[in-house]
């Protein structure tokens, strides 16, 4: 049991800090996508036994859900971590690498539930200091499968008075936290245009309406276009990042096809690119004789953290760490988090922890998605002490 809210705390977390690792190489080994995390679901299972919690397990998808009730009433704080994995080919030498091929935790998020399996057992040591009761929400499916939205429908934020979740990020400096109130990540919505001609030999153009052409002056019309369609200060980003068209040299195929990512801090900003993207594609294709058809998908939603749960985080850090550990962000990042449908239902906050790798320059450390992301191990006790200190903080 710790005695205050402070640095004794964080010894506490080093403490179990071989106990952190060994779950963060065990999960990091065994990868899993998707909504359907069997493997992982168990190892969170079997780390939860023996302490009193009541655990759900998911009906619609592998999640777990444990509450630490504490006998009285009070704020109840939410803390959740992610469960997936990427399909991506893991090529970092490490001896807990992938044993799957083609599956990979480029994102941190084994770090993520070994962080909230260590803070769940500080808590049960410490529930006598605790406010209120608290729900570890472990979570599949946020790589694109909307995993949140799921455990939202089947109850996880019922009688939630906060949240709060960490997200490990390679390039910041280990052990430190950064975050800000407001949109910190973007939405995102995914989008493919397929431009239609008709195909003929490549020799005699004439005789056919080329795509290739109208799908090549698409891509700059829609990149020129998301500069003209909001404010320069306000941030949005458009992608075409993939491009598919013909099957040789010498044939004019009749479709050229095209996807990419629309990134936003702002709901009306996304409403206009995303109106963009239709009006653009429509009509360049006309220009050049063809038609084309247009889909967007909608994505996550921007992050919005609460400003006074953001103020909260910065005063436990400084509680727990001293002031040098928590930077406020100046602006969001482009990058999008499906626990943006909880901060969208109660207040809260999602914070990065650097875990930038001992020994590596700036611009050598592999970002969070690469095949060699790797993270710096030590920077989880951090991690691990601020979950339990948002829960135990009134």
């Amino acid at each position: 049991m710790v005695s205050t809210l402070g640095p004794d705390l964080v010894d506490a977390a080093n403490g179990l800090q071989s106990y952190t690792v060994d779950l963060r190489r065990a999960i990091h080994a065994e990868p899993e996508l998707g909504l359907d995390l069997p493997d992982t679901q168990s190892k969170i299972l079997d780390a939860l036994t023996g302490l009193g919690l009541t655990v759900t397990k998911g009906e619609s998808t592998t999640s777990v859900v444990a509450d630490l009730n504490v006998g009285r009433d009070g704020p109840m704080t939410l803390l959740r971590a992610d469960m997936d994995a990427l399909p991506l080919q893991e090529d970092a030498d490490v001896a807990w690498k992938s044993i799957h091929e083609g599956r990979m935790h480029a994102c941190g998020h084994d770090s993520h539930v070994a962080m909230l399996l260590s803070a769940a057992r500080l808590l049960v040591d410490n529930k006598d200091q605790l406010p209120g009761p608290v729900r570890f929400m472990f979570q599949p499916g946020e790589e694109g499968y909307h995993g949140a939205r799921y455990m939202i429908e089947e109850g996880v934020l019922n009688d939630v008075a906060r949240a709060f979740a960490i997200h490990v990020i390679t390039p910041m400096p280990a052990g430190m936290f950064f975050s800000k109130g407001g949109p910190v990540m973007a939405s995102a919505d995914k989008f493919d245009i397929t431009v239609i001609g008709r195909g003929g030999h490549a020799s005699m153009p004439a005789d056919a309406i080329d795509p290739i052409p109208a799908a090549a002056a698409t891509i700059l019309g829609l990149h020129t276009m998301v500069g003209r369609v909001k404010a320069g200060s306000d941030p949005a980003v458009l992608t075409v990042a993939h491009l598919e068209a013909g099957t040789t040299n010498n044939i004019i195929p009749e479709t050229a096809w095209m996807e990419g990512t629309i990134r936003t801090f702002d709901e009306g900003t996304r409403a206009k690119v995303k109106e963009g993207v239709d009006r653009v594609a429509t009509h360049t294709a006309a220009a050049h004789g063809c038609s084309c058809e247009v889909e967007i998908e909608g994505g996550y939603p921007v992050t919005v953290n609460n400003d006074d749960e953001v103020a909260r985080v910065d005063a436990v850090a400084e509680q727990l760490f001293g002031e040098s550990h928590f930077h406020h962000m100046s602006d969001g990042v482009m990058g999008a988090e499906d626990f943006s449908y909880v901060l969208n239902e109660v207040p809260g906050s999602m914070v990065f922890l650097g875990v930038a790798p001992e020994g590596m320059e700036p611009g050598e450390i592999p970002p969070n998605h690469s095949n060699l992301m790797t993270i710096n191990e030590d920077a989880m006790a951090n991690g691990v002490a601020l979950y339990t200190a948002m829960a135990m903080s009134e």
